[in-house]
């Protein structure tokens, strides 16, 4: 079975792609992690973010399975892969290595922004988790003073409008639904509450084949 679940930034779509994953003992990657990880090596080398041939040498020797996902969560990554997302080269090379992931004999749930429409047009069930921007900032703002970020609530909410308009305007694999995906907004529900939802749809469709 694989599980693609897709939506923007801070829908929830991470944490209920990796709550689902334990469900159903099944892999999980964050697609996501494969483009900050690529951006992180850039940042580690002082290497420029706009150089495509240093993009792409930096995605071909990524290790999937091995994304810190500690290391990669760090903001500036964050907004330094979106900048890398953008380039078709790096794209091409990351889509081949996260539809081998998703290949494996027992099957794979993958999240990010282009599983349903891209990476995994063929996925047993396809999920498209979102939330109003508001909602979305508030839960980041949260995480932020967890972490003990001084990020302003005004500030966070400003970089997901910014990383929205980026993800749904860039001309290779912009972020929107699949056709046939399901659409589950979070904006007023608890985690809980998304993956009962979640595996209700998930549920149902499996019934249905």
């Amino acid at each position: 079975m694989i599980i693609a679940i897709d939506g923007p930034a801070a829908s929830g779509k991470g944490t209920l792609a990796r709550k689902l994953a334990e469900h159903f003992d099944l892999p999980h990657l964050d697609t996501g992690l494969s483009y900050r990880g690529v951006a992180y090596a850039l940042l580690e080398d002082g290497a420029p973010l706009d150089d495509p041939a240093l993009a792409k040498a930096a995605a071909n020797a990524i290790d999937l399975v091995a994304l810190d996902r500690d290391l990669l969560s760090a903001h500036e990554v964050g907004e330094a892969a979106s900048k890398i997302a953008v380039m078709s080269e790096v794209r091409r090379i990351l889509v081949e290595k996260q539809r081998a992931f998703a290949g494996n004999k027992r099957g794979a749930i993958l999240d990010g922004r282009d599983i349903g429409t891209v990476v995994c047009p063929e996925a047993d069930v396809k999920l498209y988790v979102t939330a109003s921007a508001e909602a979305r900032a508030a839960r980041r703002f949260l995480e932020a003073g967890e972490k003990g970020s001084g990020a302003t609530r005004a500030q966070i909410l400003e970089d997901i409008v910014r990383r929205d308009e980026r993800d749904t305007g860039r001309a290779d694999s912009p972020l929107r639904p699949a056709e046939d995906a399901h659409l589950l907004d979070t904006s007023e529900m608890s985690i809980e509450q998304a993956f009962e939802a979640a595996l209700g749809i998930i549920e149902d469709v499996s019934r249905a084949s």
